[in-house]
């Protein structure tokens, strides 16, 4: 149990926010073990292992050493909590996410279980997460139960564009910061259109450019620097491509698929450490054209987390304890937001449809879709 400093309230160990007050949870407490589900390709789940060198260097990983069972891989090179990525102007910076566990702590608590307490329990209406029907906090991610659940990109049928389109600016703690009406079916945004991305030095003069065609709206990159962001469902995997990039917290990650090379014209074969069980690796990216610490991936898939999983950020506060995670099936590797606070981030690498309330990262901000 974790004794909440500010009230006293005993909390089990896993929750991060204290169910009495709303306060974020000392961190002291050892994590919760990991078992990992995904075991090498051919070889039993070991007590002990180590990592290919090639692999994790950034050549093609081997097949005799097995992945870690027991003890994940630790990210050692991960950018401090709240501190700008190292890339400044040549990368995807560090935005500041808007905190969907962030929960006001001065209200006093209701006595009143709120709307939707069934059985002696209740769904949190931000994250899923099953709480006590007398739980005033969300026990997983902080949200003020009873409260109106925060906008989240929720599949819907192609709407109608009969009305105005409005992006609105997403603070760190989930409010709004400002809003952009679409002067027009076709608008380009930027630096230079001013407004709430006039201070934004991450964001292109030309950044994005939004089309309504066929009563529906799209989105497109129009050769940003540091791209344009979706955010991704809740538990709906996602085809990565080749060169995919995508974003968890400050960390912004690369898919590199491993193929084999071929002949030389002379019908020579090249030489190359085997790489049975493996689809490919993920890269770190930390500059321009720069690549950090890499990481094979298996064909079991891999968990990300901060906390829990196969690969850790443990100095990155923006990632949840267990993240998301990469799946292989069929010949195609997926990626599946695990439900994470502060969610999980595809950069857009071609012209996409979007739906009311998406939310998209340009620059440093978070802007939510209103149509």
């Amino acid at each position: 149990m974790i004794v909440c400093p500010k009230c006293s309230k005993e909390n089990q160990d896993h929750y991060k926010f204290c169910l009495g007050c709303g306060a974020e949870l000392p961190r002291e407490a050892a994590p919760k073990a990991f078992s990992s589900s995904t075991p090498p390709h051919g070889v039993k789940a070991a007590s002990a292992g180590r990592i290919p060198a090639a692999a994790a260097g950034g050549g093609a990983p081997g097949s005799g050493p097995s992945l870690p069972q027991t003890q994940p891989i630790q990210q050692v090179a991960s950018i401090p909590t709240g501190a700008p990525p190292p890339m400044a102007q040549s990368a995807a910076p560090a935005p500041s996410v808007p905190s969907m566990a962030a929960a006001p702590a001065a209200s006093p608590p209701s006595q009143t279980p709120p709307p939707g307490a069934a059985g002696g329990s209740m769904s949190c209406p931000q994250c899923g997460h099953m709480n006590a029907a007398n739980n005033v906090f969300c026990g997983s991610c902080g949200f003020r139960l009873g409260a109106a659940p925060v906008a989240r990109s929720v599949p819907a049928p192609a709407p109608a564009v009969s009305g105005s389109i409005t992006l609105t600016a997403l603070r760190a703690d989930g409010s709004e910061a400002g809003n952009f009406t679409l002067p027009s079916p076709n608008t380009t945004v930027g630096r230079d259109t001013g407004g709430i991305f006039a201070g934004d030095s991450y964001l292109s003069p030309r950044h994005a450019s939004f089309r309504q065609a066929n009563a529906r709206l799209h989105v497109r990159d129009e050769g940003s620097l540091n791209g344009v962001y979706r955010k991704l469902l809740r538990d709906a995997p996602v085809e990565l491509q080749a060169n995919d990039i995508f974003r968890i917290g400050q960390e912004i990650i690369r898919f590199e698929p491993l193929n084999p090379l071929s002949p030389s014209p002379d019908g020579v074969e090249r030489l190359g450490a085997p790489s049975k069980g493996y689809v490919g690796r993920i890269a770190l990216i930390i500059g321009r054209d720069t690549t950090g610490n890499a990481f094979p991936v298996p064909e079991a898939g891999v968990h990300l987390g901060r906390e829990r999983g196969d690969i850790l950020f443990p100095e990155d506060g923006y990632v949840s304890g267990l993240h998301c995670h990469l799946a292989y099936a069929g010949g195609k590797l997926t990626l599946t937001d695990l439900g994470s606070s502060n969610g999980t981030f595809l950069r857009l690498r071609e012209e996409v449809e979007v739906q009311n309330g998406d939310v998209l990262l340009m620059g440093q901000q978070l802007f939510r879709i209103t149509m």
